[in-house]
């Protein structure tokens, strides 16, 4: 007789008819506007709120999945209890889990190789009503499909060692990823969660495995995970990190904290040469900058300014671009420069400035705008030649997309694309073609004292402020 583990918060965590969910996982996959990095994510943190709080926290961690559908046939989840108190890791009894989108089987073999661990025992009870597991599944349906097998474990109160140690075993080889359910802080106040949940992130950034229940609601399984992402030599990405405030737009007074990491087997964006400065893992400095370029925007329509928090990266030499978008999330400005020619937070007032009121395609920003605008500053790494750029075709075979910022060069003519434009211009001929126009160039000219560069960016932006529901 086959058990089945119905689906527990279907209605309320998420969309509880087939339709419905989707739909809402259609919404937040196509939230994600940056899937850059060559990188294979091992391991996901994400988190496990209702979709309508974190759905699109999550969606920016499982959009990574999607090269891997097909290649992906194991999925170990672990994530905290909420509902049971637990001593040790439980694995149910049950042969699948259901959902709206179908049935997810169980690896039992997979279950059955970790009997000898005392930390282990498998019950369906601590499964039965848990939402922090049960959350990942339509996510994981959707990006990986029906070709892959589960191996849920709810984890207690347990020491860092024994998590790593049930995750050795299961580790695997590219067939099994691991996933890590946890939210972040719970029920400070906005300023104060953001602020705790930076320096959580940076904890977890640099391996820590000694994370508290209040730095992560996923303490137990999070921090035997790290020891086993350390071993195996895996660097952590941050994706994205907001909270309850950022997405659903209220409840400052008590939010909670979601951020995504992945965790992959090389840097996304290493190549030799490159400025690895470790911006992409800093949200302290993403917040620095936003709030660099928004402050002077905001004084500059004489409105209140937020205030500005110190961070040492500012004072040193930095290249940036500023891009604003309106309330559609339509452009409406973007200015930058190619090389650092001052302090970062020099650079980015004055781009921050230009591109509200000097970007000759758009009229001067007005105070009516201020409330929709959404900022983005990236920060650029060093230029470099592109070799081998004897044609359209050659050089166009020698980008990344999503990964390269182009700039062309023709007897002083010149113009960029920064690596988001590839999210527009997913084809590398196109893209190349449209950078030819930009610059006034005829689509299919091309000579042998063009110049091309390429770049990298570490870009952090403001999130989307989430519709009413």
């Amino acid at each position: 007789m086959t058990r089945i583990r119905p689906a527990a918060v279907a209605g309320s965590f998420y969309p509880g008819d087939r339709a419905g969910l989707q739909a809402a996982l259609a919404s937040h996959l196509g939230s994600v506007r940056h899937r850059d990095g060559a990188g294979a994510p091992k391991l996901l943190v994400v988190p496990h709120a209702g979709y309508a709080y974190s759905g699109d926290v999550a969606a920016s961690a499982y959009a990574l999945l999607a090269p891997r559908r097909g290649l992906i046939r194991r999925v170990v989840l672990l994530g905290p209890t909420h509902r049971v108190a637990l001593h040790g890791l439980a694995a149910p009894l049950a042969d699948a889990f259901d959902t709206p989108l179908g049935r997810v089987p169980i690896d039992r073999a997979a279950i059955a190789a970790l009997a000898d661990l005392p930390q282990l025992s498998v019950s369906d009870h601590p499964h039965a009503l848990e939402h922090a597991l049960e959350v990942q599944l339509p996510f994981l349906q959707t990006v990986l499909g029906d070709g892959f097998s589960l191996v849920p474990l709810a984890v207690g109160e347990a020491s860092p060692q024994a998590v790593d140690q049930v995750l050795e075993r299961l580790w695997g080889g590219d067939e099994t990823l691991i996933v890590i359910s946890s939210d972040l802080s719970h029920y400070l106040p906005c300023a104060q969660a953001r602020q705790r949940d930076q320096a959580t992130v940076q904890r977890i950034l640099g391996g820590a495995d000694d994370l508290r229940g209040d730095e992560a609601c996923g303490a137990m399984p999070l921090n035997g995970a790290l020891r086993t992402a350390r071993r195996h030599g895996l660097q952590a990405r941050l994706l994205d990190l907001r909270n309850s405030a950022d997405t659903a737009g209220r409840g400052h007074d008590r939010v909670v904290g979601y951020g995504a990491i992945a965790f992959e087997t090389a840097p996304a964006t290493a190549r030799p040469g490159d400025d690895q400065d470790a911006t992409a893992a800093d949200p302290a400095l993403g917040h620095a900058l936003l709030a660099t370029a928004r402050a002077e925007i905001a004084s500059a329509l004489g409105l209140a300014a937020p205030s500005v928090p110190a961070h040492p990266r500012l004072l040193q030499p930095g290249a940036s671009f500023v891009t604003l978008y309106d309330a559609s999330g339509a452009l409406r400005g973007c200015v930058g420069q190619l090389e650092a020619d001052g302090p970062l937070d020099e650079g980015v007032r004055h781009n921050a400035r230009a591109a509200a009121f000097g970007d000759r395609r758009f009229p001067p920003l007005t105070a009516a705008e201020w409330p929709g605008l959404r900022l983005e500053v990236s920060l650029l790494g060093p230029l470099q030649a592109l070799p081998g750029a004897t044609s359209q075709a050659a050089a166009a075979a020698g980008l990344q997309p999503g990964i390269d910022g182009v700039v062309l060069d023709w007897q002083g003519r010149r113009g960029t694309f920064l690596p988001q434009v590839w999210a527009q211009l997913p084809e590398r001929l196109a893209f190349l073609q449209a950078l030819l126009k930009k610059t006034g160039l005829p689509l299919d000219f091309w000579a042998p004292d063009i110049q091309l560069w390429r770049y990298r960016v570490t870009a952090f932006e403001e999130p989307r402020h989430a519709r009413p529901h």
